[in-house]
């Protein structure tokens, strides 16, 4: 489902005070002075998918700024990438100052400051997620803010990603909620796959060639996701790779093949026991559809992943202590990640 705002409707004399309203309530608390004396329409249309929301933004000269006031008011743990359609945007953060053209993109970090001008009129799409989502360090996503990205020919990983982005924001409107929380989960991916190879991490083929595999391995673990037999063996018979070679490509995204299995299917349950609180399917009938072995085996890596029960997690939704789409994310065996501020009901 779209959201859009449409500043069209509202008086010019009304515009840029909505518009800076409307920015905010879209992203992160943000300070957005319009650089228009009467200015002109602008129009934000956003999509989710998965822990990523889309957003495709165009408007008329401005400069937002990101101070540590408003970081203090809350949107600190998220991150935005910018990818440009038209016009010019001068990015400055920790230090760095870069200027995206057409065809590039950067990285923001709402935890720190920030300030981005753009000084005509403009047009890109803005994926906003939570960093938690990515699974990087913090030296990885400073490696990622306030950077250009090239994406013509010859750029290799940058290239490949904004071409998925592209692909993934073109299609927004018309994905099924799991396809999109799938290849939403794979753009991400594709992020910290070159935030390593940023880093110097990459693996010894090119990178465009092992991307692509690993694309489609992830894409066919997707599809057969609740196959109770889905082994690294069978996986790379079917993709015709080695299954050192699987295990090589998984090394290099910092996790093994079963348990980004399990990270898939873990997330897919808790999904799907939040939309059936009401007793209609079983937590064993879940587990059972998508491949987990027994219903206690299932309730064991549920736990260890997210700190509560199949059953209490149920709870939570029901009761209201959590909302259905909180950002739980896979943490170490008896840790508890429910989101900051967020009860358990036992």
């Amino acid at each position: 489902m779209s959201v859009v705002i449409d500043t069209e409707g509202l008086p010019a004399k009304d515009r840029a005070e909505y518009w800076h309203e409307a920015v905010s309530r879209t992203f992160i608390p943000l300070d957005v002075a319009v650089l228009e004396d009467a200015p002109a329409p602008a129009t934000i249309t956003s999509h989710r998918l998965g822990a990523v929301q889309v957003s495709r933004v165009q408007a008329g000269p401005q400069r937002v700024e990101r101070s540590a006031g408003l970081i203090a008011r809350g949107g600190e743990d998220h991150l935005t990438l910018a990818l440009q359609h038209r016009g010019t945007a001068r990015l400055a953060q920790d230090g760095n100052r870069v200027e995206l053209r057409p065809g590039t993109f950067a990285v923001s970090d709402a935890g720190r400051p920030f300030a981005k001008e753009l000084p005509e009129p403009f047009v890109f799409t803005a994926f906003h997620w939570p960093r938690s989502a990515v699974g990087l360090s913090e030296e990885d996503l400073r490696t990622l803010t306030a950077t250009v990205f090239e994406a013509g020919p010859g750029t290799g990983t940058a290239r490949l990603v904004a071409a998925y982005l592209g692909h993934l924001s073109a299609s927004a409107e018309s994905m099924e909620p799991q396809v999109a929380s799938w290849l939403a989960t794979t753009a991400l991916d594709l992020l910290a796959v070159l935030a390593h190879e940023r880093r110097g991490r990459s693996v010894p083929e090119a990178p465009e060639a092992a991307l692509a595999i690993l694309a489609r391995v992830k894409d066919h673990i997707l599809r057969h996701l609740g196959d109770p037999d889905l082994t690294p063996e069978r996986i790379a018979a079917a993709q015709h790779v080695s299954v050192r070679y699987l295990h090589k490509l998984f090394r290099f995204e910092g996790v093994t093949v079963a348990r980004w299995i399990q990270r898939q299917r873990l997330d897919t349950c808790r999904r799907e026991l939040a939309r059936s609180t009401k007793g209609r399917t079983t937590v064993a009938a879940v587990a059972g559809r998508w491949g987990f072995a027994s219903a206690s085996h299932f309730s064991r890596a549920f736990r260890a992943a997210y700190g509560v029960s199949p059953r209490e997690w149920q709870a939570c939704v029901r009761t209201g202590l959590v909302p259905v789409s909180a950002p739980l994310q896979v943490g170490e065996p008896g840790r508890a990640v429910l989101p900051p501020g967020y009860g358990v009901a036992v």
